[in-house]
């Protein structure tokens, strides 16, 4: 198949479906295929192009491991350091003394989360008691679940937790002595060459950034300003362009970000979760007839939906960032089987 017969397949998914973003894909050193669709302010009919800056939700929980692994390197941490020996352990009374770093990456500490995907569905019903505008850094998280039991003992589950990565960013920033949103800026996306990419408060967007939009029952659109925090931080929030992300994943797979050891510690399936699906640093991994089909992140908010991955067998590497609340599973379906059909895209 050629790199014309894949755009075909895209444009065809992106006006079948509505689809509002962009999409990358890259094979190699070959030219990537990409295309942008929809408005990015459906206001002023300002349309998506190829380096429009999306947010990306939970997608920003690699660079959260990503910076906790160079610390690792840095020798300032060690993956079964315990949480509680470093933070205060008087802030989090109910935490289990044993959590460790590893735990909190992989999702199997057993803490509690401000936002329980086991049993809450409705992200946006989280401000209804406490405004969204107040969260503007990590530690104004603190009140929404330091207090709560733990659900598990550590290392004994998977259960997906941002509060957990939360966690991880207050380690970043009391041993890197900055905000944690400077140091991935910093540390990160300039060894990247992201350039485009940052964490922008809503209220301050730059330009060339898309609005997140959210449909109403009636057809109609709103932004998603009073549904997501005001900011993002470790657990998600990001804003990415899909070039960008795309060189975040050349960064990490040719040992710009980290070396080899931490980066394939990073990338290993340390946690089954269903199925072929398990949980590596802050990266999922699926498997196929017991190899590695693909590394991939997504991130889903109100107003946001996002899906980028790595396939190890062909080298193709893929950024499909959406700024409605559904459309980038669907987008990467099609582009995976087109992927799975063909060796030569």
């Amino acid at each position: 198949m050629t790199q014309e017969q894949l755009h075909t397949i895209i444009q065809s998914e992106a006006e079948a479906t509505g689809f509002s973003g962009t999409v990358f894909v890259k094979n190699g050193t070959h030219a990537a295929v990409s295309g942008a669709y929809g408005y990015a302010s459906k206001a002023d009919t300002r349309p998506n192009r190829p380096d429009t800056r999306y947010g990306h939700a939970s997608g920003s929980k690699l660079f959260t491991a990503i910076a906790v692994c160079q610390l690792v390197e840095q020798g300032k941490l060690a993956l079964d350091s315990k949480i509680m020996d470093i933070l205060e352990q008087a802030e989090f009374p109910r935490f289990s003394s044993d959590i460790t770093v590893h735990h909190l990456l992989t999702h199997s500490s057993g803490i509690p989360d401000y936002f329980d995907e086991e049993t809450m569905d409705d992200f946006a019903s989280l401000w209804t008691t406490r405004p969204m505008y107040q969260l503007r850094e990590l530690k104004d998280f603190l009140p929404m679940f330091r207090e709560l039991p733990m659900k598990f003992t550590p290392g004994t589950r998977f259960h997906y937790n941002n509060a957990g990565y939360i966690l991880l960013g207050l380690l970043v920033e009391k041993l890197g002595g900055m905000a944690f949103t400077d140091v991935v800026e910093q540390i990160i996306f300039k060894a990247s060459g992201m350039a485009d990419s940052g964490y922008f408060s809503l209220d301050a967007l730059p330009a060339n950034t898309a609005h997140g939009y959210i449909e109403k029952e009636d057809g109609t659109w709103t932004t998603n300003i009073y549904s997501i925090p005001v900011k993002g931080g470790a657990d998600g929030g990001a804003f990415v362009t899909a070039p960008d992300m795309l060189l975040l994943w050349e960064g990490l797979l040719q040992h710009k970000l980290l070396g080899p050891e931490l980066t394939a510690l990073l990338l290993a399936p340390h946690i089954h979760d269903d199925k072929e699906e398990y949980y590596g640093y802050g990266v999922w991994i699926t498997k196929r007839r017991g190899g590695i089909y693909k590394y991939h992140v997504m991130g889903y908010d109100p107003g946001v939906s996002f899906h980028s991955a790595y396939y190890p067998a062909s080298g193709v590497t893929t950024a499909v960032l959406c700024n409605h609340s559904r459309g980038a599973y669907r987008m990467m379906r099609a582009i995976e089987e087109c992927l799975d059909s063909h060796t030569n895209v």
